[in-house]
């Protein structure tokens, strides 16, 4: 019988009813990016060791940092070549034969993040809304250790997609008015005007940026809102046909964004990949400080 995913998201009671589906390919995308101490304190890590700690059962970790990456960009997180892409996935047991579930054991970004790439290549996938902790939450068994065998699958064709990351230079031409475009920052107010300590070279954000944390999207059990809520805040990014160019730290907690935006039926999406670790890195780019405009 074919697995039937109800949407983009999925939630903890469908995901454990489905759980010994033999279409389903449930993948934890965690990485560990603990809060900055002071300027430029970036501390990426692997996230497969809480994998190992403690996972949902039959679920594999799928490296963002380093197998699903570009490990020789000056930037973390960044997209490899797609052949290379299509390589790692296969790897993981990514197959037009499964139905990829995604979840992180943190804020729910990296597995948005993990969802937008796939989504940018032709792959449809879900993403279990609240992630490990909604899980947890109703208290549903857990796995540790690695018991699961990974066999490698065909290499997976490219799909039709549309431009899901955009480069520096795209990004450039936006802030000069030679393209048209809306830039969102998805990092939280205190990065978005230079008030708090940041992971990266400068302070602030890129000018004529506007402000809409990724955390906003979520209600306190880390779930995203309902879409009437979500409505709501996305209000103007959604009355605007213009493309919308995301963008964050790593391009992570932007691709919160762009979950929510597409749940909403937004076109004209994409994430500035490099975002401000591979912006501020260039003095010769402009950043700027303050509240966003009104």
């Amino acid at each position: 019988m074919s697995l039937n995913v109800p949407g983009i998201l999925v939630d903890a009671t469908w995901l454990h009813a489905n759980l010994a589906h033999p279409e389903l390919l449930i993948l934890d995308a965690t990485v560990n990016l603990p809060a900055p101490r002071f300027d430029g304190d970036y501390r990426a890590s692997s996230g497969y060791d809480g994998w190992l700690a403690a996972h949902i059962p039959g679920s594999r970790h799928a490296d963002l940092l380093t197998d699903l990456a570009d490990t020789s960009a000056s930037f973390s997180f960044a997209m490899p070549q797609p052949d290379e892409l299509l390589k790692a996935l296969a790897a993981l047991g990514v197959s037009t034969e499964k139905t990829v579930v995604i979840y992180d054991r943190a804020d729910g970004f990296w597995a948005a993040r993990l969802w937008w790439t796939l989504r940018g290549i032709g792959i449809e996938s879900a993403v279990l809304d609240g992630g490990f902790n909604a899980w947890k939450q109703a208290d549903y068994p857990e796995a540790v250790g690695c018991s699961v065998r990974t066999t490698a699958q065909t290499p997976l064709s490219l799909g039709a997609h549309s431009a899901p990351y955009v480069d520096r230079e795209q990004v450039l031409a936006v802030v000069e008015g030679r393209a048209p475009g809306i830039l969102v920052c998805a990092l939280g107010p205190g990065l978005f005007d230079g008030t708090a300590p940041t992971r990266y070279a400068r302070r602030g954000h890129i000018p004529g940026s506007l402000n809409l944390p990724a955390r906003t999207l979520f209600d306190e059990r880390g779930r995203y809102l309902p879409k009437d809520a979500l409505s709501q805040l996305l209000a103007a990014q959604l009355h605007d046909d213009t493309p919308l160019i995301l963008y964050c730290g790593g391009g992570i907690s932007a691709a919160a964004n762009a979950l929510a935006l597409t749940l909403l039926g937004r076109q004209h999406v994409s994430i500035y990949d490099g975002s401000l670790q591979e912006w501020a890195a260039d003095a010769r780019l402009p950043m700027t400080t303050g509240a966003p405009p009104a």
